[in-house]
């Protein structure tokens, strides 16, 4: 093979070589010329929405932004760790509440059923309406007069004080009122030799000795 053979054959193979290349370097060509009018309007747009904000906004700021995030890097660290760990809970509290918020959902609905929230809608209503009648003043001297009425009720409730006014109460219903006839001196005398009189006069005579210690 003589030179001229030889010469020729590493042309073709450094051709063949440079082929692929030639092809990508087109490839970039093309590319470019594609991302450049892309490239010429993403610029003007940023330049028009810079525009706006060009006011607002200095690179004094950015630079005080980042020194900002830098010195608050363990914050944002320990904010983003309570994130997780809220994260957690609320994983954690999700099944307990897909039970229990059906479950209140039943007793609140049950308690409007029953007539519950209307009745305290009527209370606050009536609570209104006490202060629209009366001052704070007139508010506490009622308050110290339920004090005292609520005293009263608690001495009420003793055995001794519940089996007399239960008694007191049993007497228009045991006796028949409206058979009832007038009585003189002599009938009142007369009535004295009856045992019930005298228990009761008994009765009279106690509950009147109580009421002359109110006096003393």
């Amino acid at each position: 093979m003589t030179n001229e053979e030889l010469i020729l054959e590493r042309l073709d193979r450094i051709e063949s070589q440079l082929a692929p290349l030639a092809d990508s370097a087109k490839g970039l060509k093309e590319l470019k010329d594609d991302l450049v009018p892309r490239a010429n309007e993403a610029v003007k747009f940023l330049i028009t929405e810079l525009v706006d904000v060009e006011s607002s906004f200095q690179l004094e700021d950015l630079s005080l932004l980042v020194k900002k995030g830098l010195r608050s890097v363990r914050n944002l660290v320990f904010a983003l760790e309570q994130l997780g760990n809220l994260i957690d809970f609320a994983l954690t509290v999700e099944p307990l509440l897909k039970s229990t918020v059906p479950q209140m959902i039943n007793y609140l609905d049950d308690l409007e059923q029953r007539g519950v929230f209307r009745i305290i809608k009527a209370m606050m209503g009536v609570r209104a309406k006490i202060a629209a009648a009366y001052t704070p003043k007139d508010i506490e001297e009622i308050g110290d007069g339920l004090v005292g009425l609520l005293g009263l009720a608690r001495k009420l409730t003793h055995p001794e004080a519940m089996a007399f006014l239960e008694k007191i109460i049993d007497i228009p219903v045991q006796e028949d009122l409206s058979t009832c006839k007038r009585v003189g001196p002599v009938g009142l005398i007369a009535a004295c030799c009856k045992s019930e009189v005298k228990e009761g006069l008994g009765v009279l005579i106690e509950v009147i000795k109580g009421l002359g210690k109110i006096k003393g």
